[in-house]
Order: C-alpha cells, then structure tokens, then sequence
C-alpha cells in the first residue's frame, strides 16, 4: 500500500482508532500502576500532533484562508462571541466549586484546532479551510482565553491562572510546530528528499492524535477516582454544550450568508473543544489535580460520542441549498 493509500485508510478509520486507543488506554491505566508518570509526554506528544496538523496546511492555503474574510468572521463570532455567551448561560447550572468551572470554562472557551479538521472532512465541510484557519483559532484562544477567565470568575481567576504555562505553551505548541511545518514545506518545495520526507510525516495526523489521546487517559484515568463527583456532575452541561452549539453556530453561518460546506466548517469548529491542548494548561494550575484533568477529560469522553452524531447530522445542514461558494469569500 503507497503513503496516500495508508494515509486515507487511516482516515476513514479514525473513529475506530480512537475510541479503540481510548479503551486500551484507560484499561492499561486501571492494571497498570505507574502510568500517571505518562503526564510529562502530554505536551511532546501535543507539539507532535500539531506539527503534523500544521504540516498539511500547505502556506498558499494560509494565506488564501485569511482571504476569505467572510468566513473567518463567522468563525470567529461563533467561537468567540455566541460560545461564550452559551457557556455563560451553562455555568449557571454548575456547583459553586471554583475548580469545577474552571475546568468546565477552560475546555469550553477553546476551539479546537486538531481532530476537528478530520471530523469535519467526514461530515462534508470544507476541512481544508477549517484547517487552514487553526493556527489563527489557536493563537486568538490563547489570547482570548484568560480574557474570558477572568470576566467568568472575577479576580479568583487571577490565582488560578499564570501567563508563564501561556507563553511557554505558546512558544512550544503553536510557535514551533507552526516554524518547523513551514521550513519542511519549503524543503519539500526545492528538494526531492523533503517531498519524500513530507509525504511521509502526511502519515502521522490520525496516529499522532491517537498517541496524544493514549497519554492523555492514561494519565489521568488513575487520578479520576477522587474526582468522580465532580465529574460525573459537569456531564449534563456537555451534553447540552453538544447541543446546542452546532444548531447556534450553524445560524451563525447562515446570517453571513456562507456557502453549505463552509457552514458545516463553522458548526464542526463552535461544537469541538481543544480539550487535548487545554490539558496541558491543567496540570499548571495550582491544586488542579485530580478534579481540573477529571473535568476536562470527562469532556473529551462526551464530545468523542458526539462526533458520532455530527458526522451523520450535520451534513444535512444546508444539503439542498445552492448558495454560490463565493458566498464565503
């Protein structure tokens, strides 16, 4: 089988994989004892998956993507305005314990960025733009982010929360892979070696989000037993997150008047959370072991199972509609 070939059987396969790696994972975790010493491979494992992520976001396509503004807009206000504005009303239902909703506001002010690009491809939207578009989402989140903290939580959030796991997630999450990615491309671009080379690394993107959800569960599972309670009580708040989140941002798109695919993009990115990169920030909170990890992981659970459904509903979305694709320029 060539690398293209594999490339697409692991794509048409990702669910399986995931959910499969999910459950050895945590099986592993509950036999095995030590594997919470796996929690200093969360961000290699992250800097990983996101390189291969930022790989496949050819720099033509970069720049295309932030040309077409219509799009970004509506992508933008759903992440970024209608989200915040659901999650305000969804923390209202939340146990006054300032860790719980801080895990619970942490996750779900945060785009995601990686295996929302292949859910998204699955359930016919324009991944390709979507993807395009992550760096932007990632670095306006990380922005965003203790804006957002602290307008939910006030001054509390201020001792919770430390710009230095920002800058250092920053440098080594999105600023590395982001140079690394672009100096393989121009490799590939000149030499036949780094087109070999490239074509190859265009392997990793699935088995690399299988490795950072492997190391993910596996560390935290063994810390969940204390945190079980807390967990269990933010489950109603995803299901609803799950939601109600596409169907808004779904009329996002349609009040900028985007074409069917790009709509489906904007509704794939408002509904799936960077709760793999969020992690990362977890673990540096003060105190935030085991009920923060508990939190943000009992998310990824219930949006893993979502996905499900997304990927066989939300191609529906707009399926009879000729809107012309330059709608979404």
């Amino acid at each position: 089988m060539d690398i293209l070939g594999l490339r697409e059987k692991l794509e048409s396969r990702q669910i399986t994989i995931y959910f499969s790696v999910v459950v050895i994972a945590a099986g592993l975790a509950v036999l095995v004892h030590g594997t919470t010493a796996l929690a200093d491979w969360v961000n290699p494992a992250l800097a990983l998956m996101l390189f291969v992520t930022f790989l496949q976001v050819p720099l033509a396509d970069l720049a295309q993507a932030f040309s077409r503004v219509r799009f970004l807009a509506a992508l933008f206000t759903a992440n970024f305005i209608v989200v915040p504005l659901l999650v305000a009303g969804l923390v209202q239902f939340l146990p006054a314990d300032p860790m719980v909703r801080l895990g619970v506001l942490m996750v779900l002010l945060a785009p995601c960025i990686d295996y929302v690009v292949t859910f998204s491809q699955l359930g016919r939207a324009d991944a390709r733009l979507l993807l395009a578009a992550t760096p932007a989402l990632l670095i306006l989140q990380m922005v965003l982010l203790p804006v957002h903290l602290r307008i939910f939580l006030g001054d509390s959030a201020a001792s919770l929360i430390h710009a230095g796991p920002f800058v250092h997630a920053f440098a080594w999450l999105i600023a590395v892979p982001l140079i690394l990615a672009a100096t393989m491309q121009l490799w590939a671009a000149r030499y036949r070696s780094g087109e070999r080379i490239s074509a190859a690394l265009g392997v990793l993107p699935v088995p690399a989000t299988a490795l950072v959800l492997f190391v993910v569960i596996a560390a935290v599972v063994p810390r969940l037993e204390p945190a079980v309670g807390p967990a269990l009580s933010v489950v109603p708040i995803y299901v609803v997150f799950a939601i109600a989140a596409p169907l808004l941002s779904w009329g996002v798109a349609k009040a900028f008047r985007l074409e069917a695919t790009a709509g489906r993009a904007v509704a794939f990115s408002a509904s799936t959370r960077n709760s793999l990169v969020v992690l990362a920030f977890a673990f540096a909170v003060p105190g935030a072991v085991p009920v923060l990890p508990a939190i943000i992981v009992t998310q990824t659970l219930v949006e893993l199972m979502s996905e499900l459904v997304y990927v066989r509903l939300i191609p529906r979305l707009g399926a009879g509609a000729s809107v012309s694709s330059s709608q979404a320029s």
